[in-house]
């Protein structure tokens, strides 16, 4: 049984949520406060985790620098949760390293549609050889990508879309084959979460982002 993280100081949402998840199959603890959430996981690491950025003691974004920042949990596959809605806000949270955005309030059947598709897209690969292109080096057996040598961390997200785009280095993906490979066929959020990505990653690969080529009203290509 996965089991799910809710960090969560409102009591009336934490129960909400725990109550939901538990429902749909999910083991779940919830955490009132940043503190004792980043205590607990350092024993027992979580499938999910259903992070608000609103905490008491040490804002949300923080704790998600923290955990992206760390080998064995920046690839634990993260859902802010968060009553700011500007896309600033979003834009934000999917920079630090966030796999997906959901803002208060929301119905509790696109919470766990929203979970399902992540944790589809996070089960664990077989390692395989690298993936070259250039001055990019992927490696799918320990998730590592490294550009001229250098170390790029990359979240679970960004992983992903590099490792699309590097299997089928020359040919143009589309925006949804892009989307539904990389966040499924149910996910709610924008497509714009999708340029997002791609901004950030061409950001983290420095000069080699250059090779990540936009094909206008079509999607992407790496070259």
């Amino acid at each position: 049984m996965k089991t799910i993280y809710v960090v969560e100081d409102d009591a009336d949402i934490r129960e909400i949520e725990i109550f939901a998840l538990r429902n749909s199959g999910y083991a779940a603890e919830g955490f009132a406060c940043a503190a004792d959430f980043l205590n607990s996981i350092k024993d027992q690491k979580p499938s999910l985790i259903l992070l608000d950025i609103m905490l008491p003691d040490e804002d949300g974004i923080s704790v998600l620098k923290k955990l992206r920042a760390q080998p064995d949990t920046r690839n634990l596959p993260i859902i802010l949760v968060t009553a700011k809605t500007t896309e600033l806000d979003k834009v934000k949270g999917l920079d630090m390293g966030a796999d997906d955005y959901i803002t208060k309030p929301f119905g509790v059947m696109e919470l766990i549609s929203r979970i399902k598709a992540l944790l589809r897209r996070a089960k664990p690969e077989r390692a395989e050889e690298e993936l070259t292109l250039s001055d990019i080096v992927l490696s799918r057996a320990n998730r590592s990508c490294q550009v001229s040598g250098e170390l790029v961390e990359l979240t679970y997200k960004e992983f992903e879309l590099l490792s699309l785009l590097m299997q089928n280095a020359g040919i143009v993906l589309t925006r949804d084959s892009l989307m539904e490979n990389i966040w499924g066929i149910d996910f709610l959020g924008e497509s714009r979460t999708l340029d997002v990505h791609i901004k950030t990653l061409r950001k983290k690969l420095g000069d080699a982002g250059k090779h990540i080529k936009t094909v206008r009203n079509v999607g992407y290509l790496l070259q």
